[in-house]
Order: structure tokens, then sequence, then C-alpha cells
């Protein structure tokens, strides 16, 4: 389940997409001007891969991230809450679910037996949390293309929960908003097949509220199994969202 945040912000859209890259870099930091409103990502995680190699065969990958905990103070407390991470039962049994639902997505489009876990429940670090991630890969058949591979792994499992289409119809049913572009995917398709996309998470997006104003809004969610604590899945959206909030804050502190 996902809450969203927001808040006003007075400057320019695209100066929020260079605060956030100073304050929360992240592999896919993406920028999409739509004329009258943006979306700022800052995505820690791949929604789906498909990569050509020179025998012209393409991998699929997935990468999912389930498990965090904010950064540490010091090198001793950030070590100390990566092995907490790793020990705790709830955050293990969450990241395997999770690790399953990938390999059961590409083993639809991928030939039999090519689809493996070659990573498995290693930390990630960002700048305010650190994730709990695994790789999986496998062949992608020849019958299929890398669009295929897309729309048999949408929505990702981590924001949307398993099994897939009951998680989505509850998720429908307590979320009291749309969730829009959050939890959604962004990324580029090449000429060769290849695709390279993005969860759309950790992600604002900006629409102008009149006045020169902008209404900016963040939205963070966890992962709920049966015996998560709510005060803690709670705590985790807004450490998802911290960064995103602070890349605002800085801009709203300069001016």
């Amino acid at each position: 389940l996902s809450q969203r945040l927001s808040t006003e912000y007075k400057g320019d859209p695209f100066a929020l997409y260079r605060s956030l890259r100073l304050i929360n870099p992240s592999p896919y930091m993406a920028y999409f001007n739509f004329g009258d409103w943006q979306i700022i990502g800052s995505s820690p995680e791949v929604m789906v891969k498909a990569t050509a190699s020179p025998e012209e065969k393409i991998q699929a990958t997935l990468r999912p991230i389930a498990g965090t905990r904010r950064r540490g103070q010091t090198p001793q407390e950030d070590e100390a809450l990566a092995q907490e991470l790793l020990e705790d039962p709830k955050e293990i049994a969450e990241h395997i679910m999770l690790v399953d639902l990938g390999r059961n997505d590409l083993g639809r489009v991928c030939k039999s037996g090519t689809v493996r876990v070659d990573q498995l429940m290693l930390i990630e670090r960002y700048s305010h949390v650190m994730h709990i991630v695994s790789n999986v890969v496998g062949e992608l058949d020849a019958s299929k293309t890398a669009w295929d591979l897309l729309k048999a792994c949408f929505p990702a499992g981590t924001v949307s929960g398993a099994p897939k289409i009951r998680a989505m119809e509850i998720i429908q049913e307590l979320e009291p908003e749309r969730r829009g572009p959050y939890s959604g995917v962004y990324g580029w398709y090449d000429f060769e097949g290849q695709l390279n996309s993005a969860i759309a998470i950790r992600t604002m997006v900006v629409r102008p509220c009149g006045s020169g104003k902008h209404t900016v809004s963040v939205q963070a969610g966890a992962g709920l199994v049966a015996d998560s604590d709510p005060e803690k899945e709670y705590q985790e959206t807004l450490n998802k969202a911290r960064g995103l909030l602070e890349a605002i804050r800085c801009l709203d502190f300069e001016q």
C-alpha cells in the first residue's frame, strides 16, 4: 500500500530535477515535460531489461527490490542496520516471495530452463535508504519481443504484491486515489529490440495550481505481509519519500 504527500512549490520544475539529482542520485533519473505538468523520477529499480547478445539472443532481466532500512549516521550504524535487515524474517519472506514472482513472470516469456537467480539478497545503498535486491535473468524466447516481456511482468510485484490480480483489487479498495504515474514504468526501447525500463517510484508529479505555483506530489509505499508492524511500514514510506521531500525543501529554502 502507498500514500501520497503533496506540497506547494514556487520555482522552475527543472530545478527540482537538478536538486533531486544531487540529493538522491539513482540509476534511473528522468525528467518528462508534458507542457503544463511534469514527471521527475529518481527510481532505483529496474522494471525489466531486454539486452541483445552477440549470439543474437535477448537476455531478460528483473531486479526485485524488497526490504528497506534507513541509512545509518555512521559507517558502523549503517553496517549494523544492513545486517539487521538481512536477518529480519519478515523482510526475507517478503523478498523471497517477490523473487519467486519475478521468476514466474520471466518464465512466461523465456525459454524453458533458462530462468535463474544469479544474485540473491544483496544490499544496495542509496542516499536515505538501503534495500535488499536480487537479480533474476532468463533468455527471451525467440517468438517473443521486449514488449511481450514488459507485458508479462507489468505491474512489478514489488509495487503490486502477490498474487497480483487480488493484490491490485485490494489496493483499489484501500487507497483513496488512483496512483497515476506512480508505480508505472518509464524507459527506452531501441531498433535492435532492446529495452531498459524503470518502475516509477521515488517520483514527483508536478502540476500548476495558479499564481505561478505548482503542486508537487510524492508517493511512497511499503509491502505488507501477515506479520507486518503498521508503525514500521508507515515509517518506511516516509524514509522512501525523504530524499524527494528534501530536494523540494532545499529549493524552497533558497527562494
